[in-house]
């Protein structure tokens, strides 16, 4: 055999040990966990949409091909520039998570494709976003509503993500750039608030001490007044006298003079 026959039997073994890895390589396909795959079928009915292929091994025959997606729940981020009610710029950070409906991707490719973060995730998400603020301050974004413009930009991506048969878990403020003149003066705003409602708060407490004394005088008025009406002459003379047989009960009394003493008490005199 010459030169050029071994030549070209290499070169055609080559050749054929290539086409042999390419159609083995869309043969034998290995969906990994997190994925699921669908199968267009170019002599057949096309693009097999109803039918999912689960993670695992799978032959498919070599004029077809497997299309695998990662059904895994994916964060991305997005920075923006909106505008406020009052027309002022302000620069918005995002976080969002999601997904493609797992049972639906087959609908996704078909009409989509790979590519929906950024032909229908990211687009909506920006238009929800410009769309909410714009009816809002500055300074709700900046603070007291920033959470509920959180939940209204998700509210409004969510309606029309899902009718591409995507998910959309969650989308977050991570951060709000004012300009710095601005979020000084909102700072300046929060700070005399907070100030105002300290000195609201420590009036009403030296107004409630104040309710508690006036109470507590009055109750004591109130009792007084009831013991002085109840305590007669004989009530008295009673007291009187009990007091003085304890006293005579004591060791330091000598004398006891009976009627000395005024309104007829008796009188108690020390030896000393």
């Amino acid at each position: 055999m010459t030169k050029p026959q071994i030549l070209r039997n290499i070169l055609i073994g080559i050749g054929a040990l290539i086409f042999a890895m390419l159609i083995f390589s869309n043969v034998f396909v290995t969906i990994q966990p997190g994925h699921k795959g669908i199968v267009f079928r170019p002599f057949g009915k096309g693009l097999i949409k109803d039918r999912i292929f689960n993670q695992g091994f799978h032959i498919v025959a070599p004029w077809n091909r497997m299309y695998v997606y990662d059904v895994r729940i994916q964060e991305a981020f997005e920075s923006m520039e909106v505008l406020s009610r009052n027309g002022l710029g302000i620069k918005v950070d995002l976080s969002f998570r999601f997904s493609p409906v797992q049972e639906k991707i087959g609908y996704v490719h078909d009409e989509i494709g790979t590519s929906y973060a950024d032909k229908i995730i990211k687009p909506e998400i920006r238009s929800a976003t410009r769309e909410v603020i714009g009816k809002y301050l500055p300074e709700e974004l900046y603070s007291s509503k920033r959470e509920a413009i959180q939940d209204e930009i998700f509210t409004r991506s969510l309606e029309e993500i899902a009718k591409k048969n995507l998910l959309l878990d969650a989308i977050l403020i991570r951060q709000v750039e004012l300009p710095q003149t601005l979020r000084d003066a909102i700072e300046r705003k929060l700070k005399e608030e907070q100030s105002s409602l300290e000195y609201e708060y420590r009036l009403d407490k030296e107004r409630k001490e104040a309710e508690r004394i006036l109470i507590e005088a009055n109750g004591k008025a109130k009792a007084n007044q009831v013991l002085s009406n109840s305590l007669t002459d004989k009530i008295l003379t009673d007291k009187g006298i009990e007091a003085t047989l304890q006293l005579a009960n004591s060791p330091n009394t000598k004398v006891i003079v009976l009627g000395s003493g005024k309104d007829g008490l008796p009188l108690i005199l020390n030896d000393k």
